[in-house]
């Protein structure tokens, strides 16, 4: 039986103040924060002033891919974690193609709703199926892996319970959007978008803190790996003087 599947009695060793500091510091980092969510709005943003001043698509188009790469540069030139910044690019780049390929300016805004969609479904189909994706995408940040799943079942349920508020906060974004992209123009359809990007997001973030901060501690499964490999070489290095000794 492993570290990161054998049972435990005591999973709540840090003290509140802690598991809410490590909550924030958690979700911040797999999140992106205030950055990331700048990274995320401005390019949809400056598409649809854009599109709303001028009604021309490729500009449009160039400028919210541009100002994505800019993005992009400014990390690696403060040599700053990329994934944020890379994924607006490519969702910025799936928008523009596609809204090139059919002439039509409100598919830009298709695939990221498409994703959003699926995104949804993940949330809910993961944890109908007992691995809820909060708890997968979170698990590496808080150093416990899949312990959570069988060592933890109060944790367990808080990555249940938030990836349910994700999923359907998710869902409640696309039933707004949806509708409005067979029935509002271009314009209509951005500017709620854009108003649509942060509080949703906010939201599933503040619950997700919420039912995270009153679960037990994680299980820092690496630092029981490095105390079972340093017993082992204890060990290993005991048995090496006994039979110097003998």
């Amino acid at each position: 039986m492993t570290s990161l599947d054998k049972p435990t009695e005591d999973t709540d060793q840090t003290q509140p103040g802690d598991a809410r500091a490590m909550t924030e510091a958690a979700l911040f980092e797999a999140f992106g924060g205030v950055r990331g969510m700048v990274e995320t709005v401005v390019p949809g943003l400056l598409f649809v002033a854009i599109f709303t001043v001028r009604k021309d698509l490729h500009l449009s188009a160039i400028a919210a891919l541009a100002v994505s790469l800019v993005l992009v540069a400014v990390r690696l030139v403060k040599k700053d974690t990329v994934k944020h910044a890379f994924s607006g690019v490519f969702g910025v780049a799936f928008g523009v193609v596609f809204a090139m390929f059919t002439g039509n300016a409100k598919d830009f805004y298709l695939p990221g709703m498409l994703y959003t969609l699926g995104l949804a479904l993940a949330y809910i189909i993961t944890t109908l199926a007992g691995v809820p994706l909060i708890g997968l995408i979170l698990g590496p940040v808080f150093k416990e892996n899949l312990s959570w799943r069988t060592r933890n079942p109060g944790r367990k349920k808080a990555y249940a319970k938030a990836s349910w508020a994700w999923g359907l906060i998710l869902l409640a974004k696309c039933a707004i959007l949806f509708p409005l992209y067979w029935w509002a123009d271009t314009t209509q359809l951005g500017w709620v978008l854009v108003a649509l990007k942060i509080p949703p997001f906010l939201l599933a973030v503040w619950l997700t803190w919420v039912f995270l901060a009153k679960a037990p501690a994680p299980i820092d499964v690496f630092a029981e790996m490095e105390a079972e490999e340093k017993a082992a070489e204890a060990a290993a290095a005991e048995a090496g003087r006994h039979r110097r000794q003998g």
